[in-house]
């Protein structure tokens, strides 16, 4: 370990410490109040990550992982997505986004592209990537040892036809989740291929996970926007903004406030990447009306009633539906 790692792993240490463990000392000299500091707020020591990480992920709100799911894994969640593709499988519950504008698929000639497919908890292999241990491993990190998998996609975002649909207006997962403390979420996601500007890797501004949850709307774009796809209305476009380009297998974790999108696929090629929102199970449900939330309440509701003829449906508990338990006990979601 190099030294600057050293004194990285005291420092997290001592703020890991409780406040009554920590004793003034008289001195001869001039006498000073001490505050010991905030321990760490965005991580717990499992004993995974380094100093370092545990840090970065402060600061950032964010944490990429080089080379964490095989090219084994990613080629079966691969061809699992193609037979979707085809229909030579049925999966109850999940929703297959297309793009606005793409009317050719690259898998199933004269049908729309798929670009997204959501909630595949019910389908065994893509679940699998949900609960492999060493993305486990790293999400309890996050979210604590009882862990629920609360959201699932894989993004197949296709070669952009012209009019910029292929983008993902900034904005925070947070705004989709009646759940809370934002603290103990935790977004998986991995690359599927090489990931970079030109295919339209995420870009993030790190640091924002600090902030509060903004209020997110279908920005005015003028090719159209893919349903559900809102934005954060008000973000300083001045801030910092980083692209995170990976390799195949590089899995990025990242905080729910963290205010991230992704730009257009400007290859012919589509970009694959298959992700997971990962929760505590100690978290609990809240009541988003009234709140900058309620507009995606409606729509989720919307939406559940002409998926499954369902008039009534509490926000809450679409996801409790979906939820899936990956590792400890399930003791609130």
């Amino acid at each position: 370990m190099s030294r600057s790692a050293e004194r990285l792993r005291t420092v997290i240490n001592h703020l890991d410490r409780s406040t009554a463990s920590i004793r003034a000392s008289p001195t001869s000299g001039q006498t000073f109040t001490y505050r010991p500091p905030q321990k760490l707020r965005y991580s717990f020591d499992t004993g995974m990550l380094t100093p370092e990480q545990r840090l970065l992920y402060e600061e950032n709100g964010f944490l990429l992982i080089k080379n964490l799911v095989s090219e084994a894994d990613i080629e079966r969640f691969r061809q699992e997505f193609e037979r979707i593709c085809r229909q030579e499988v049925k999966v109850p519950g999940l929703l297959v986004m297309r793009d606005v504008v793409i009317a050719k698929s690259e898998f199933v000639p004269d049908e729309r592209a798929v670009s997204k497919l959501q909630d595949f908890q019910e389908n065994p292999e893509l679940f699998r990537y949900c609960a492999l241990p060493q993305i486990l491993k790293y999400v309890e990190c996050f979210t604590g040892p009882n862990i629920m998998a609360m959201h699932t996609m894989l993004i197949n975002k296709p070669p952009d036809a012209g009019k910029k649909t292929s983008r993902h207006p900034m904005h925070q997962d947070l705004h989709y989740f009646p759940f809370r403390p934002s603290d103990h979420i935790v977004c998986a996601w991995t690359a599927m291929e090489k990931v970079n500007r030109q295919n339209g890797c995420l870009v993030v501004l790190p640091g924002t996970h600090k902030g509060t949850l903004q209020e997110h709307d279908y920005p005015d774009w003028e090719g159209g926007v893919n349903k559900m796809y809102h934005g954060v209305r008000d973000y300083d476009p001045n801030h910092p903004r980083m692209y995170v380009e990976m390799e195949k297998g590089d899995t990025v974790f990242f905080h729910p406030l963290l205010i991230h999108g992704s730009g257009m696929n400007q290859t012919q090629g589509f970009r694959k990447a298959i992700s997971c929102h990962y929760a505590s199970s100690d978290c609990y449900y809240i009541d988003v009306r009234g709140t900058t939330q309620e507009n995606i309440e409606n729509e989720v509701q919307e939406i559940a009633g002409k998926k499954y003829g369902i008039n009534e449906v509490a926000f809450k508990d679409t996801w409790a539906f979906r939820g899936r338990l990956v590792q400890g006990e399930r003791t609130s979601l």
